[in-house]
């Protein structure tokens, strides 16, 4: 089964995600911002990143970068899961090089057909 990658600084969105893909059958790897999903990413090969935008230290569009420049992470979709909805908030994101947007608070059933969807 694939491995998604969750970032995210808030404990319950981490636990609402794991509980999610978890039980969908997905194994899930956790980080709670972008300099410790940089140093998970190094220890997990993972299939899906699904990442917050606002996080202190490094926020996603930054992490979303840094990933994109690492070859092993250069072509793995990473969506990015937030309360920011807008047009530019998504410009910022494709241009950080996001594979798709999913606004929080977010529909279980939703997030797993998007990736389903992006790993068929």
């Amino acid at each position: 089964m694939a491995c998604i990658l969750t970032v995210d600084d808030s404990l319950s969105i981490r636990k609402m995600l794991s509980l999610t893909l978890g039980s969908a059958g997905f194994d899930v790897v956790q980080a709670v911002d972008g300099f410790d999903a940089l140093e998970v990413a190094d220890q997990h090969n993972f299939d899906v990143a699904v990442v917050d935008v606002n996080m202190p230290r490094m926020d996603g569009y930054e992490l979303v970068q840094k990933l994109r420049q690492d070859e092993r992470f250069r072509f793995k979709p990473i969506l990015i899961l937030t309360t920011e909805s807008s047009k530019e908030s998504k410009m910022k994101g494709r241009e950080a090089g996001a594979t798709g947007w999913i606004v929080k608070p977010f529909d279980p059933q939703v997030l797993l057909a998007t990736i389903d969807k992006i790993l068929s």
